[in-house]
């Protein structure tokens, strides 16, 4: 009789430690949930901070880009006026005389 009860008393721990293990095991799987979430919320804020920094420095370069074409445009189109300017006013005598002649 005290062997059975002993047996019940042995039986009844395990259930308990069971049902603590499993306890223990759900609270660490909950934990981890939540740290991974935690995790990717950071990592997603790193990304748009990544790509906001990335679009302000394309946007930076792309406006520096645009002012030195405008200006390397303003200056091409300086020399070819200076190459033409001199050579307008014999074009326009010939013509001149051309249509006189």
């Amino acid at each position: 009789m005290e062997l059975i009860k002993k047996i019940r008393q042995a039986e009844a721990q395990a259930q308990e430690i069971i049902e603590q293990a499993k306890a223990w095991a759900a609270g660490k799987t909950e934990d981890g949930r939540k740290n991974r979430r935690r995790l990717l919320a950071e990592a997603e804020q790193e990304r748009k901070k990544a790509i906001e920094a990335a679009v302000a420095a394309a946007q930076s370069q792309g406006l520096a880009e645009i002012e030195k074409l405008k200006t390397q445009a303003g200056e091409k189109q300086q020399q070819l006026r200076d190459k033409v300017a001199g050579k307008m006013a014999p074009a326009a005598t010939k013509v001149m005389d051309y249509l006189r002649g």
